[in-house]
């Protein structure tokens, strides 16, 4: 006989994960207006300005981004959209392979062996209705010059979402910087604790019993999350499950004991993502107490066959302290990394 297991706090799990995508977004309204209006020119079946989405790590920019679309999209059926992660799909081939996946158009592409040129030419031909781009992590590009194909493909416009442009942007040659250095940024900012709580709301309307948690309780979970939604929601969870097990009610022990629970949940994830010379350089940080760059990257070197640049790393290394996986001290030629 197999009986059912009911949960006496959760309702629906899926409402309880950082990347889950509600039907209706609170908070951001500004940005998703801005956002809607530099995309609005592809509903009307014209060529809109791309839009560049950045600001700190859980502060909702993949969240609005596809929110946004999602939205856009019901109320035109003549627009294509598409997601790419550049976390994991970061090579040139990858990401032309994934937006033309979104077109239906790799069914006789096979990753080994088609010459990257015949992807090159059918992004080129392409002549439906208005395709929009979601390029997220699009810092963690291989190279840039994909960039530069699709901007010069016909009615495909971008989305990119990066924790700091400016790094992005230094990566970009001449004919990349004069197509998207007039492109619309959005900023956003850290989310503040009122912000969060009426989040953690939403979230406990749809995916907890009544009376699971009180708003009092919310509050010193934004607060504990320091302006990370991520941190927040996945605290909101792990304050669940454990008193799913042992109580009626969420407790304030459970809330102390879910903040770094959720936290090293989340350090687990952005590790199991990293590229592989970014793991080889996050190993050899925390390996030590601290070390300088010059030294890290002679480590680095001696381990992989065809090395990045110095720069390159310096972006990693901006990238890992972003998700705060180790952190900087120091200034200039003093500086040095240490892991968190």
């Amino acid at each position: 006989m197999i009986v059912a297991l009911v949960s006496r706090m959760i309702t629906d799990a899926r409402v309880l994960d950082p990347e889950f995508l509600p039907n209706d977004v609170v908070q951001r309204d500004a940005e998703i207006n801005l956002l809607s209006s530099v995309l609005r020119p592809a509903v009307e079946g014209n060529p809109s300005d791309s839009a560049v989405l950045h600001g700190p790590s859980g502060t909702g920019k993949t969240c609005i981004a596809q929110y946004t679309l999602d939205k856009l999209h019901q109320s035109t059926l003549e627009l294509n959209t598409q997601y790419v992660n550049c976390w994991e799909d970061h090579s040139h081939f990858s990401v032309l392979y994934r937006i033309l996946d979104g077109l239906d158009k790799t069914l006789d592409i096979h990753r080994q062996s088609t010459p990257q040129e015949v992807l090159l030419d059918r992004l080129h031909d392409y002549d439906g209705p208005p395709y929009i781009i979601i390029l997220d992590e699009a810092d963690q590009l291989d190279t840039t010059d994909v960039l530069y194909e699709l901007v010069r493909t016909r009615k495909l416009s971008m989305i990119l979402i990066a924790n700091d442009p400016d790094v992005m942007y230094t990566r970009f040659d001449d004919r990349l910087d004069s197509r998207l250095r007039t492109a619309t940024r959005i900023e956003f900012d850290a989310y503040s604790i009122d912000a969060l709580t009426a989040i953690l709301q939403d979230r406990a309307r749809w995916g907890l019993h009544p009376d699971a948690v009180t708003t009092e309780q919310l509050q010193w979970i934004a607060d504990a999350a320091v302006g990370d939604a991520r941190v927040a929601i996945g605290t909101l969870r792990q304050a669940a499950q454990r008193a799913d097990r042992e109580s009626e009610t969420i407790l304030d022990e459970h809330l102390e004991a879910a903040v770094p629970e959720a936290k090293a949940e989340i350090k687990q994830k952005n590790i199991s993502r990293l590229t592989r010379d970014q793991r080889i350089l996050y190993n050899i940080i925390t390996d030590t107490d601290s070390i300088s760059m010059g030294d890290l990257y002679d480590q680095y070197t001696a381990e992989v066959a065809n090395p990045k640049t110095k720069r390159m790393v310096r972006n990693y290394l901006q990238k890992l302290s972003h998700y705060n996986l180790i952190e900087s001290i120091g200034e200039h030629r003093g500086r040095r990394y240490r892991p968190i």
